[in-house]
This record gives C-alpha cells, structure tokens and sequence, in this order.
C-alpha cells in the first residue's frame, strides 16, 4: 500500500539539497534534486512503484507497458513492473536508449523490452523540468510504432515540462510537486 508520507521524508532526506546550485543547464538553483537516491534504494523503490501503479490505475485502463529514457527511468521502469507482478497486475516494461546498439539482434533499436508496435505506454520519469528527456523517449517510441499517453514523474519541478508535454497532447502526472517540499518553482 502506496504511503506518500514515508516516500516524502526519503526524497527530503536523501535526494533535495538546499543551498545554491548551478544546474546542467547553466541555470541558477536554490535546490538540487536527485531522486536516484531514493529509486536506487529498496524501500524507495517499492513506495514509487507503488504510488506510480496508483496513478495508473487512476487512467484506467492499464496500459500495456511503462519506460522511459535510460538510466534515469531504468530504476523506476523496474520498480513498477516488480510491484505490478507482486500484485498479479499485467504490465510490461521497457527502456528507451540514448543510442542505438551497433551490434547483436538488438543494433539500431532505441526501444528494448517486450513491447510490440501498437501498444499503449506512458512514459515514467525521475525529475520533470521542461521535459526534454521525457519528449525525445516520447519521440523515441512513436517512431518505434508505441502510443504514448503521457508521462509520470516522482517530482515535477514546474518549470514548463507539463505545459511542453501538452503542448502535444500528452498529459503529466507526478507523485509530487516541488510545492510539496515548501519550494516555489521560478517565475517567467
């Protein structure tokens, strides 16, 4: 049974930093956020593929699959499908590479996982900022032939990814908004 409260206080403990931070992008932060911390540990692990498979049932039906861009989504992919075979609830997972594989059955391939073309996916995801990662796996699986219908995070910093993935018909759930933690997101 998914407990919001208990993975709350993992994310604070483990993977919110306070201060001031120079992002990847060059922008300037009052906090770093890296929820690796927490999809790589155990207990983690379990609360998020709790809380993510909640927020699936809610867009019922299941889809067929969930995945996202590799590495960041492989923890959480993995999360959800264990406690969706746990509770005998059908749901494959899949990754999304960052390159293809030049050799083997699998060269040239961005998808890998036992999803077939047609099937119906969302896209699962560690941080929402603007949505760039999550928009080229969403990329990545149209063309692979899956239908997306949105994205899940653990945290959506709102910083424009919600609003990105609209902007193309997709929609956006997360377990948490940085507002959860007592931090407003930048203005403009």
């Amino acid at each position: 049974m998914y407990q919001p409260a208990a993975l709350h206080a993992l994310i604070e403990q483990r993977a919110l930093k306070r201060g001031d931070f120079t992002l990847a992008s060059g922008k300037k932060s009052s906090y770093f956020l890296n929820c690796k911390q927490v999809t790589l540990d155990s207990f983690g692990a379990k609360l998020i593929g709790e809380g993510i498979l909640d927020l699936l049932r809610q867009d019922a039906p299941l889809p067929k699959a969930v995945g996202g861009m590799s590495i960041g989504a492989d923890p959480i992919t993995a999360s959800v499908v264990t406690v969706a075979g746990y509770e005998s609830v059908p749901l494959l997972g899949f990754l999304v590479r960052k390159e293809t594989k030049d050799h083997g059955a699998t060269a040239a391939k961005y998808i890998e996982g036992p999803v077939a073309r047609g099937d119906d996916v969302v896209i699962v995801e560690d941080v929402v900022t603007t949505g760039g990662s999550s928009l080229l796996a969403i990329e990545r699986c149209l063309d692979y032939g899956l239908k997306v219908r949105g994205v899940i995070a653990i945290v959506d910093r709102l910083e424009g990814g919600r609003e990105a993935f609209a902007a193309k018909g997709y929609w956006c759930k997360s377990l948490f908004t940085i507002r959860d933690f007592g931090i407003e997101p930048p203005v403009g």
